[in-house]
């Protein structure tokens, strides 16, 4: 019997998959979930090509895991047998975390719960099934003595962060996230015990940070995503509300999994917790959108009309958070909308369809966790002061945009425009 298995991947090539432990885990139901959930969440009502998975993703992240522990044993890193195959699975189960459409409502259905925290339950719930893979729990979450390992699966230059780019740049057609890969993966070298890059390496790391700058600001916090993500949240808030209120047939021809989630303003991390979540993916809250387009309720079904017709609300850039005047007259003109729509204008509807938000893009954070430029005399120096490039470590400051998601009728009638101007964009 062949050794490996073979996917066939159309941005990494051919990912070879050793038959063992790590193919089984590939099979496993919580990474075979992955297959159902988005990468981009909701980007594909902008890039149409943007339908990849979290599954493809986390084969992609191993793939580099692989390619990074070859180069660093080429340069004389020992790595055990058992240390390369948990950092092998630490690669593939980075993200059995994300619940359906990725980030979009990992505030909703566990406040207070960060995808990496319910990835760490899931992996310490499969460990206690199979003690050989807490070596992969360690790696994960950095309790390993040997460093590198934990920094090739979450750190500012991780396989994590290397595949995600140049996939999501594949599917989405936005030629800024290309990055030069193996290019970064061939200067990685292990100096004690920390992971650092070879001086010939800069330029490389250089585009990679300028890619995710970009990435960040064309696909990832793009104007049309925030405002389809803001509508989904608005949509499954009203109907936890409903659900909260009373309102039993909001849960009607909901998946068992979703109406637990719905049932509860909150949940804590239990184990009946974790056993519903690993049934959600993106099918359940798609077809709870789709029942909803029938509901009695006037605003959830409105909500859910304009999600599924991809009527999305206008997102405004804005300089500043604005002043209670402006967004009282924003509020009347949304009441005014509302009632000319035979539709509910209390402030709780009101809030539904008019949210404020800032995003936040920093592409590179200084300090100790930072990336280090190894030289061959043997100093070592933070990849911003080791680079020639001018205003390079500019991209370490963070860029906060404030804006406005409001329909966009409200918009037009309150004559609102982008404030914060910015090339041009898809829309």
């Amino acid at each position: 019997m062949n050794r490996f298995k073979l996917f066939a991947d159309p941005v990494g090539g051919f990912i070879s998959i050793p038959r063992g432990r790590v193919l089984a885990y590939v099979d496993h139901p919580f990474v075979q979930r992955l297959r159902r959930i988005r990468q981009l969440g909701l980007g594909f009502l902008v890039f149409p090509g943007a339908e990849h998975s979290r599954f493809q993703h986390a084969l992609g992240a191993m793939a580099l895991m692989q390619q990074a522990l070859q180069t660093l044993e080429e340069k004389g890193t020992e790595i055990s047998p058992q240390e390369r195959e948990a950092a092998l699975l630490a690669a593939l189960l980075h993200d059995l975390g994300h619940g359906p459409f990725s980030h979009v409502l990992e505030s909703v259905l566990l406040p207070g719960l960060s995808h990496e925290a319910i990835t760490r339950a899931l992996f310490e719930r499969l460990a206690r099934e199979d003690e050989a893979l807490w070596l992969s729990v360690e790696i994960f979450i950095g309790t390993y003595p040997r460093r590198f390992l934990h920094q090739l699966v979450s750190s500012q230059l991780d396989m994590d962060r290397l595949d995600y780019l140049r996939r999501d740049s594949f599917y989405t057609g936005v030629a800024e996230g290309v990055i030069g890969v193996e290019r970064i993966i061939k200067t990685m070298r292990v100096v004690d015990e920390e992971l650092v890059i070879e001086q010939k390496g800069v330029y490389a790391l250089e585009n990679y940070i300028i890619a995710r700058r970009l990435m960040y600001w064309q696909v990832y916090l793009h104007k049309t995503v925030l405002a389809a993500d803001k509508l989904l949240l608005a949509l499954v808030r009203r109907a936890r509300a409903l659900a909260s209120s009373g309102e039993g047939s909001v849960l009607d021809g909901l998946s068992p999994a979703l109406r637990f989630f719905l049932e509860a303003p909150f949940r804590t991390l239990t184990e009946e917790t974790l056993a519903h979540f690993v049934q959600l993916d993106d099918s359940d809250v798609l077809g709870a959108v789709k029942c909803w387009t029938q509901s009695r309720e006037p605003v959830l079904r409105d909500l859910a009309l304009r999600l599924l017709e991809r009527r999305l609300p206008r997102t405004i850039f804005l300089e500043d958070p604005p002043q209670e005047a402006e967004l009282e007259g924003w509020r009347a003109a949304t009441a005014r909308w509302l009632r000319s729509r035979a539709l509910p204008d209390d402030e709780e509807t009101i809030s539904a369809y008019i949210q404020l938000d800032n995003s936040r893009n920093s592409a590179y954070q200084l300090g100790h966790e930072g990336i280090w430029i190894w030289y061959p005399d043997g100093r070592r120096v933070e990849f911003s002061r080791a680079t020639d490039t001018p205003n390079i470590a500019a991209v370490s400051q963070p860029v906060i945009k404030h804006y406005v998601c409001l329909p966009r009728e409200v918009a037009q009638e309150v004559g609102l425009r982008r404030a914060f101007q910015a090339p041009e964009e898809i829309s």
